[in-house]
């Protein structure tokens, strides 16, 4: 066998072990119903100046909860009522919504990844005590996972990384999803996000598990 394929042969065999490595570990899923995210400026103009989030319980993600507030999301053909806020507050405001929820609205918003806001549609946001026309903002979030630092290194993942993840063990709804990017932060814990849309094409729903493919 010659050096060239020798290396070549090796490279292999390193990369199946770690897909392996990969594939075996169960990865919980985190449905991501509609939600939105606030500047604390904003929460005040829709809540009034003297409100603060009250929380209703933590998500998974370590520091973020559900919160009891709501605001409507007005587009061109409609309202979305119930968008739940997801707290604490953030450095800008981003609404987060499944494709289905934004057609009946009539908002075209892109995919991208959480924070990626830039030159995204915007929506009038309605409040109980005020509205906001936030400008851009409004996004179908990248289907994504989770990972601490630890976590990621024990599977050699790393953040930006595009996977493709296996979901469901059978019953006619198993399906793989393509381009699911890493991130990993100190600030995350191991999770499987994708939106109402997704799930139900997927059969999933939150706290099942996915793997890796």
């Amino acid at each position: 066998m010659s050096p060239a394929t020798s290396a070549l042969v090796e490279g292999l065999a390193v990369e199946i072990k770690k897909r392996m490595k990969r594939s075996r570990l169960a990865i919980p899923v985190g449905v991501s119903n509609r939600h939105c995210h606030l500047t604390e400026e904003h929460f005040k103009i829709l809540f009034g100046r003297g409100a603060t989030p009250k929380k209703i319980k933590n998500i998974k993600q370590p520091g973020f909860y559900a919160a009891e507030e709501m605001i409507a999301v007005k587009g061109p053909k409609g309202e979305l009522k119930n968008i739940r806020l997801v707290a604490p507050y953030r450095d800008h405001t981003q609404i987060e919504l499944a494709v289905s929820d934004a057609l009946a609205a009539g908002l075209k918003p892109l995919v991208r990844e959480s924070g990626d806001v830039k030159n995204s549609p915007g929506a009038l946001l309605i409040g109980p005590r005020g509205q906001v026309e936030l400008k851009e903002g409004v996004i179908v979030a990248q289907r994504h996972l989770h990972f601490s630092p630890s976590e990621a290194a024990a599977l050699a993942v790393a953040s930006g990384e595009v996977v493709r993840v296996r979901c469901g063990s059978g019953g006619g709804r198993s399906i793989v999803f393509e381009n699911v990017v890493v991130r990993v932060s100190d600030k995350y814990s191991l999770e499987f996000h994708v939106d109402t849309d997704e799930a139900n094409a997927a059969g999933l729903k939150t706290g099942d598990v996915v793997h890796i493919a």
